[in-house]
């Protein structure tokens, strides 16, 4: 099994529902996706020589902690200057990306009503901002 220096790690509130958590981690994976191209594999070919698109090429690690805890999880973020992607409550109540951004916009850091974030970095740094966390099941 390969060893990865970097991880991916996402971070969901514990209060969302089923289908909120699968759409907030879709969300949040692909601005690391889109940003960091080293992340994605090769594409998939099944035996009839089909192409499928590729996939992260290492695994994402999906948690969940309480609404205080993703404000400490982003606090260690900006702390320790790991890149990631937000996505807030209002974000349930929009429809495209323009109106995404201008509600994340709309309010300060400090003051973001955090559902979910997503990591990309040093495997240690990414360890000690999730510290506390506990596995998605």
């Amino acid at each position: 099994m390969e060893k990865f220096e970097t991880k991916i790690g996402v971070l969901l509130r514990d209060d969302l529902a089923m289908w909120q958590r699968l759409n907030v981690t879709a969300f949040l994976v692909s601005g690391i996706a889109g940003t960091h191209p080293e992340v994605i594999g090769e594409p998939y070919e099944d035996a009839d020589g089909r192409r499928y698109l590729p996939m992260f090429r290492q695994p994402v690690m999906v948690f969940e902690g309480s609404k205080e805890f993703m404000r400490t999880a982003h606090e260690r973020t900006l702390g320790r200057g790991i890149e990631h992607s937000v996505f807030t409550q209002d974000l349930f109540a929009t429809g495209n990306d323009h109106d995404n951004r201008a509600a994340v916009k709309a309010v300060r850091t400090a003051e973001l009503d955090l559902v979910g974030i997503a990591v990309y970095g040093p495997k240690n740094a990414v360890d000690k901002t999730l510290k506390g966390a506990t596995k998605h099941h």
